[in-house]
Order: C-alpha cells, then structure tokens, then sequence
C-alpha cells in the first residue's frame, strides 16, 4: 500500500515493501492524472508498470499459476497500481487544492477487489493519514495467500470482503461466487462476485458496433492507443481490450493509463522503428500528435445518450487525424476479417430499448466474446494435442520423446472439416486470420505456454512409468559406475519434478525418494557419505 502526496513530496511505504527506487518514482507519476485529465473530486484509476529486473518469482507464485486461469497469473515483469486520487478546492493549501492519491501495488490483475477495498480506505485514509494506512497494511499482512478455486474472507476497515479466486479447472463462463456460510464472521462479508470482470457494456457502449474489429485488433496483439476523457474510462477500457480475448492469455504490453512522465514514454513514441505491440490508454491531446503514424487509434468522448442508444463512434481513416480537437471515432485502416454479427448488435440494442440492466447487458456481451474466442482456440487446442507423443512411447529406459512442430500449413489444412466454424455462427476469411494470428505475440505465448504444459505431463509420465519399473532389477548385473549415474539422475528429475509442480499419480515422489535411498544404501560406505552430502 503507498500513499502518495506531492504537495509535501512525502512517501509512505510499510517497513517490509520491497520497492526499488525506480518502482517508487513510477508510481508516483503514474497515481496522479496529468493536468488534462479533468479528474475533480474522487477518481479511481489502474495503471501497469514494468518491475525492476532481477526480481526472483518464488514456488508460491509458481504453485498460484499453476492453478491459475492464464489472463489471472501473476505478473512476471509488471506490478500494477489501483489509484484513488482526490482532488478537490481548498483555499488552505498553496496550490488552492488538495490533492491526495492512495495505491495499492500488486502482481495480481484483481482490478474489482482492489478498487473496491480502495472505496472503503481511501475516505478514512485522506482524513486520518498515517494511523490508518498502518492498521490497513496490518490487515492486509493477515491475509491468507491467494488461492485458486478458494473463498477467501479479507477484512479491512472493520469490513468483510468475500470473493472466489478463479481457477483454471473451472467451467468457462459459470455463474458467479455463491455467498458461504459465515458462522462467527461480524460484520457479515460483502460478497465480491468477481475479482477482475469489468462491465462490459459500460465499457463499450459507443463502440458497440465495432465490437468485431476491437476484438480482431487484441486478439492480433495490434498496436492501439484508447484515448479517453479520463484515466477511468480509458484504464477500464483498456483492460476490457485485454480481457476480450479471455480465456486467451493477453501477451502484449498493455498501460491502462499511460503519461508523459512513464519510463516507457520515449521508448513508445520514437518514430525510428514501427509501433510496439502494446494497448496504451492516454488521456492528454498531447498523444495525438505523438501517436499519429501508429495504425489503430480510439478516440473516445464524454458518453452522452441520445435517445435510448449511446451515441456510436465512426471509424475514420488515420490521415484525419491532425488536429487537438479531433473528433471522436476508431482513426485505422483496419479491415476485419470476420464479419460482424448483427445477431449480437440488434439484442444489444433491443436491451437498451426496453431498459434492460447492465449487468444483464454484460453478461451477454462477455458470453458472445468467449464462445467467440473458444471458437478460435479450439482448433488450435485440438491440432497441438495431435502433437503429444502417444502414452505407450513413454519407457523408463529413455528420455521422454519430443513434441512434435507445430507446422502452420498442416493446421490451416484441418480448418476445412474442423474449423471454428462448427461452433462460430460467424463468416468471414478465418484462414486469413490465423495467418496473422501466428505472427502475433499472442500466439507464441500460448504457444509456450501449452508446449511447457505437455513437456511437464511428459515428464510426469515418465517418472511415473520409471516409478512401475523394475528398477532393483535392472540394477543387478550393473556396474557401481551406473548405478551412481541412475542415482544422480533420479535425484535431479525429482527436485525439477517437485519444483515444477508436475502433475504425477500420488505417492509417486514418495516412492522415488525410498527407492534413491534403498540404491545409496547398497553402495560402499564412502559413497553413501558423498551421495548423502551431495
């Protein structure tokens, strides 16, 4: 937790956070809107920065995303920063305002929990200070670690928040956490029924019938900038880009709310070389200037409704945007591949007609991106599991057998009788768009991530198999020399197996580690004294 003031330009950290002096600065340039934000009184905000290198993950991270669905892992080179920053006139300071912004700082994308533990601090924090942000990070210290699948009951504030960690085993699109029994909990939990999902609609409520090309562009990991009229609106648009694809795993960079003043700001803008692979969300007119050979830009205004339906942006070709007063719209040249589903559009509109509540809105809106996306993925998924070696090749003898390459060309020949378009009712060019889909940061890093996957159940196959062996056996007519090397070998497959967390039968470990022990029990004495020391 920090608390940030810079009219007295004081820091407040509790004693064990471990942030380097770096860390420090960018979160206090980043907690504090730029002038043209036009934030006045509370504004609450996310922002993304990149950690300070050298940073370790330990096993419990590792444990937490093993279990963890991919767009919900822990960060391994980001924090983020949940701001609530007030600014409102007081003629007793300098300035004429006071000004005032709480963080917490986290690995974890947890946006709904941590604004939501903010809403109830920050108000009690700007009034008392320090006191009240040591009885917090006390609280916060408290916390059992997060867990996957878990309900977790976190106090603050002399509230109960309970919510559900996600886990990658449950069903896609399920209904949201059911209140648990809470004998012996005062006050009674305020039940959290998401820790990350955003209001869809609300989000893209005049984008609505673009909603086809904004999927295309972060399902591509394209280039985009999100311009907004504040760091909410352009940081909760920004991540509901990133979460459109779920449950595909956002691999491009991505600042929810991005100024002048970032670490990043000159890498981003120079002009030497093509845009990065990264969703920026700005709120100063500055950008547009800076921004105007990146291909993808969204424009956004205050939402205003006319009508039943919030007004739609256009899109615009990029040469129109020239100027400071640039009017809202999508400035690109982007053609989509697919095409849209009116289908989608027309129940959209017809629940704004008839008052249809946002949640309901919501929900509908994250239900189509996800069969949408799951539509795309599966093909993939299918393809990539034809490349797991078969169980029967797995022998205690030899290693385990590779993976075979994923060749795109043998993938686009299975879309014909296998594509997404058994389950998708949409047309469109889909080869075109896994073509461009494989160029993507996207791509390799769900490609790493499930080639990482089978390369563990692999190992876990094998040392399960080596565990049904007869291994004393095949020891008996063996050289002291060999039966060391086994030795050696089994020891380093059991400590890689254990700190990977790999999936193998129960009582697996156990076994290994009795049957190492009996082979160093059989040597002579001072080998057992060097294997045991080793």
């Amino acid at each position: 937790m920090v608390s940030l003031d810079p009219v007295h330009g004081s820091l407040l950290y509790p004693p064990d956070a471990r942030l380097t002096e770096k860390e420090k600065t960018s979160i206090c340039y980043l907690s504090f809107p730029d002038s043209y934000s036009g934030c006045h009184g509370d504004t609450q905000f996310t922002f993304r920065f990149r950690q300070s290198v050298g940073r370790r993950a330990s096993s419990a991270i590792d444990i937490y995303n093993r279990d963890a669905p991919a767009s919900l892992q822990v960060e391994a080179a980001h924090f983020f920063g949940y701001a609530y920053f007030r600014q409102v006139k007081d003629t007793s300071v300098k300035r004429g305002y006071f000004q005032k912004s709480l963080v917490l700082v986290s690995r974890l994308p947890y946006s709904i929990l941590f604004h939501s533990i903010l809403q109830v601090l920050a108000p009690e924090f700007f009034e008392k200070l320090q006191p009240c942000l040591e009885t917090v990070c006390n609280e916060i210290d408290q916390w059992p670690a997060p867990t996957p699948g878990v309900t977790l009951n976190l106090p603050v504030m002399g509230m109960i928040f309970q919510v559900r960690i996600p886990a990658k085993a449950d069903k896609l699109g399920g209904s949201p956490v059911r209140q648990s029994a809470a004998e012996n909990l005062m006050p009674v939990p305020t039940l959290l029924p998401s820790v990350h999902e955003l209001d869809f609609f609300r989000c893209f409520q005049s984008v609505l019938i673009h909603l086809q090309m904004l999927w295309e562009l972060s399902l591509l990991g394209e280039p985009l900038i999100v311009m907004a009229p504040s760091p909410t609106v352009s940081s909760e648009i920004v991540l509901a880009l990133t979460r459109s694809i779920s449950p595909l795993k956002f691999c491009c960079d991505f600042r929810p709310y991005f100024t002048i003043h970032d670490s990043e700001f000159k890498e981003y803008t120079t002009k030497t070389q093509a845009p990065p692979n990264v969703v920026l969300g700005v709120t100063n007119p500055f950008f547009i200037k800076t921004f105007q050979n990146w291909p993808h830009i969204v424009r956004l205004g205050d939402v205003r409704i006319e009508g039943d339906l919030p007004k739609q942006v256009k899109v615009k070709k990029p040469s129109k945007l020239k100027t400071l007063d640039t009017k809202p719209g999508i400035y690109t040249a982007y053609k989509t591949f697919l095409h849209k589903d009116k289908i989608l559009i027309k129940r959209l509109l017809k629940g704004i007609q008839r008052r249809r509540p946002s949640e309901a809105q919501s929900a509908i809106l994250r239900r189509h991106l996800l069969e949408l996306t799951q539509s795309f993925i599966i093909p993939l998924e299918r393809y990539m599991a034809s490349l797991m070696p078969l169980q029967r090749s797995v022998t205690p003898w030899k290693t385990p057998p590779q993976i075979r390459p994923f060749v795109q060309d043998d993938f686009l020949s299975t879309l014909e009788h296998a594509g997404p378009q058994l389950t998708s009712p949409l047309r469109g060019d889909w080869v075109g768009l896994y073509r461009k889909f494989f160029r993507s940061p996207n791509f390799d890093g769900w490609y790493r991530q499930r080639h990482q996957e089978m390369t563990q159940k692999l190992e876990g196959l094998h040392l399960e198999v080596i565990c049904d062996a007869d291994l004393l056996g095949w020891t008996r007519d063996k050289s002291e020399v060999e039966i060391v090397d086994l030795i050696l070998k089994l020891r380093d497959k059991l400590i890689k197996a254990r700190r990977q967390q790999l999936p193998v039968q129960d009582g697996v470990f156990q076994n290994l580690d009795t049957f190492i022990r009996t082979l160093i029990g059989s040597l002579r004495d001072d080998l057992q004294d060097v294997l045991e020391t080793g």
